[in-house]
């Protein structure tokens, strides 16, 4: 999947825990062999090369995951779209280099792009694409469900407390040795400083952080990120960053992206309806702080460090 993981453990015994983290790190690898597009050899790629002639097999690991984006798709206002992969690739943020597509070239990515063209058959195995172009990419969406199963794995093998992590998308188990929540720092978007907050995740819930800060090209002296709107094809605008708190790392992850793609007006308005879903979102100001919104189920979690008090503004959204 392109990325980095790491799995922490409270254990008296380090050598012998060790054996439970190989086990979160063969997971990791089983969900990249059947998900990732950096690959030519995983099931998404046959997927790929095959649902837009055919319904094509699909695992039952692989359903999951695209009957999740599926839901936020439909749940966000199409906010969130895995077949976004075609405009991803136009613009050099899967398989590179990073470039600004020509007008003539993103347009004819972004007419491949909607998620209503997936037939989905859970009960039969199989998976179809109504346009013979459609792609699809999880991976906004697949390193939750990865975190997840990794989750699974060491409580079913008597883990109790643990901290699983893939890129930032992360679930805690239990708690820390020496505090009663696993507690995360929120990067500061801006890198002014490591993190501008600290959040609290409860056991057994998933987190997830979207933003641009990373992936981006630039243009005209703009910043443009990875994260595409499916219903422009272009950059998301409006959002620094997005962090999520959800009952688990798959949602957190599908809907990390979606508030990021929404923006602040549609993002606060939807959140209003979203369940069990609570995010901070930070609003960059030109004339002043950054707006923060944040849920107000996480009024007892997340605080600013010291240092970000006259850096960021909180706003509570209820």
């Amino acid at each position: 999947m392109g990325t980095y993981g790491r799995a922490t453990l409270v254990t008296d015994d380090a050598a012998a825990a060790s054996i439970h983290a190989e086990a979160v790190f063969g997971v990791f690898r089983d969900v990249d062999r059947t998900m990732s597009n950096w690959t030519e050899t995983s099931e998404v790629a046959r997927i790929n090369r095959e649902a837009g002639t055919r319904p094509a097999a699909i695992s039952a690991d692989v359903a999951a995951v695209v009957a999740e984006a599926l839901r936020v798709w439909a749940l966000s206002e199409h906010a969130f779209d895995i077949t976004l992969e075609p405009l991803v690739r136009a613009w050099g943020f899967l398989g590179g280099p990073r470039r600004v597509p020509s007008a003539a070239e993103a347009a004819a990515a972004f007419a491949r792009v909607g998620s209503e063209r997936i037939a989905l058959d859970r009960a039969a195995g199989t998976i179809a694409f109504t346009h013979p172009d459609t792609r699809i990419d999880l991976g906004g969406i697949a390193k939750g469900f990865a975190v997840d199963r990794a989750a699974e794995t060491l409580a079913a093998r008597g883990v109790r407390d643990a901290l699983v992590d893939l890129t930032g998308n992360m679930r805690a188990i239990g708690t820390p040795a020496d505090a009663s929540a696993w507690r995360i720092g929120v990067r500061d978007p801006h890198d002014r400083m490591t993190h501008f907050a600290r959040l609290q995740i409860p056991s057994g819930h998933g987190i997830s952080t979207s933003a641009s800060y990373e992936q981006f090209v630039m243009h005209e002296g703009r910043r443009c990120g990875h994260l595409l709107d499916p219903r422009t094809g272009k950059p998301a605008e409006g959002f620094s960053s997005v962090t999520v708190v959800a009952p688990s790392a798959l949602e957190a992850e599908g809907w990390s992206t979606a508030y990021f793609v929404l923006g602040p007006r549609d993002a606060k308005r939807l959140a209003r309806s979203v369940q069990g879903v609570s995010s901070v979102c930070v609003e960059p100001r030109a004339d002043g702080p950054d707006k923060v919104w944040v849920s107000a189920s996480l009024r007892d979690r997340f605080a600013l460090v010291p240092q970000a008090l006259d850096l960021f503004e909180i706003d509570w959204v209820d």
